[in-house]
């Protein structure tokens, strides 16, 4: 069995168009923006610790096509629609420019969308906001852990920029950080989960080919190259779906700070070392204890894979790929069965330098490093031994979010 065919951003694109056209035939889209998703290689649930992580972008994303209206003949409204079939209803809404935007108890997905918005219209004067009319469309899996949600965050911040700068209101684009920062807050804000900057960030700023080292105490990166084309990043997605918004993140959360707070320090990354925390150990429970080595040992193997890739050892890196899964699994209990069989399944095939859960877990996708050459086998032996039916996807470091040519290729 082969891994999923990856969409090109051309395709991408003339799909999103036919049906634009399709739901507007007398109209023409004039801005289309693109954001993709990522994969997280290793720091797993340690953004919002200031720690490291290190991901990458995928080619995967969110695309927004549409264009401005005309405020005085459309009474300053602006009309989103998603094609999305895995989000909850309405798939339309309407956004009143003259009136402050709120949250969206329902459907829960414009919170993505209108966050991003309201934060955006900050910036600007009343009397500059500017009308539109935008179709969304994405080719994430939402819920599997690759960023589906800062995709969409980011590719509106990215629209957003565009449509003022064609509106010719001498509007001044967000620094990359900046950007990142805004579509953040959005998420934490209105969709309410407090997420780190990582997959914001990562959308903005990643290059082609590169995975990103990202620093989240300083919002800093360092790119470095992916430089073996020998060795492939198998993503697998479980299809075991996960809501974050459901409180076992934000309880993930709340036990880190809780072990920062004990330990005197503002965030775990404070942390000098492992020897700091157990000598504070009958200071806490159990569980933040757990919660807290976590977070504290995922941080250095972060760092240390890093310096891996930069080595091309490969074969350190899937060891404390390894490492991080098991983790993840027992001290900080946000994976789940059918991720554990993925990462076993994986690592019994000759070829495999490593595999891990990714993203924020109880389900979603797995990543794996593994040689070109054992990428069917691999796949081979997890659709013969996973008992649920997982999806496949084979990808390389993408670029981050950019405007889309809509003119004739």
């Amino acid at each position: 069995m082969a891994s999923e065919k990856t969409t090109t951003l051309k395709e991408f694109k003339d799909n999103l168009l036919e049906s634009y056209r399709k739901e507007f035939p007398n109209d023409e889209p004039t801005i289309c923006a693109f954001a993709p998703g990522r994969v997280n290689l290793i720091g797993e649930h340690v953004d919002y610790n200031d720690g490291f992580v290190f991901p990458m972008a995928i080619p995967l994303g969110t695309m927004i096509i549409g264009k401005a209206l005309d405020n005085s003949t459309n009474n300053n409204k602006c009309y989103i629609q998603t094609l999305s079939n895995d989000v909850d209803e309405p798939k339309s809404i309407e956004v009143d420019l003259t009136k402050e935007i709120s949250r969206f108890e329902s459907p829960k997905w414009a919170n993505y969308v209108v966050g991003v918005l309201a934060l955006f219209l900050e910036r600007t004067k009343p009397e500059k906001r500017q009308s539109f009319r935008i179709i969304i469309a994405t080719s994430v899996p939402i819920g599997g852990g690759l960023s589906s949600s800062a995709s969409v965050e980011v590719a509106m911040c990215t629209f957003l920029e565009l449509l003022y700068q064609y509106s010719s209101m001498n509007f001044q684009p967000l620094s990359k950080v900046n950007k990142a920062l805004l579509c953040c807050k959005a998420e934490q804000t209105y969709a309410q989960v407090p997420c780190g900057i990582m997959d914001q960030y990562t959308a903005c700023i990643a290059e082609a080919d590169h995975a990103l080292l990202i620093d989240c105490r300083n919002n800093t990166s360092q790119s470095i190259p992916m430089k073996n084309k020998d060795v492939c990043v198998l993503v697998v997605n479980s299809n075991v779906k996960h809501e974050l918004v459901a409180g076992t993140y934000a309880q993930r959360v709340q036990h880190c700070q809780e072990a920062a707070n004990i330990l005197g320090h503002k965030k775990l990354r404070e942390v000098s070392s492992i020897e700091e925390l157990e000598k504070a150990r009958d200071k806490m429970s159990s569980v933040i204890y757990k919660r807290a080595r976590h977070a504290i040992t995922e941080i250095k193997r972060t760092e240390a894979g890093a310096k891996a890739l930069i080595n091309n050892d490969y074969n350190e890196f899937g060891r404390l790929m390894y490492d991080s899964h098991e983790s993840l699994r027992d001290d900080f209990e946000v994976s789940c069965e059918e991720l554990d069989q993925l990462v076993e399944l994986a690592r019994s095939v000759d070829g495999v330098y490593g595999s891990r859960m990714t993203g924020g877990g109880f389900g979603g996708c797995t990543v794996t490093l593994v040689k070109k050459s054992s990428v069917e086998k691999c796949i081979d032996t997890i659709k013969k031994g996973y008992k649920g039916t997982a999806s496949f996807y084979e990808f390389e470091p993408s670029n981050g979010t950019c405007s889309v040519n809509l003119k004739k290729d």
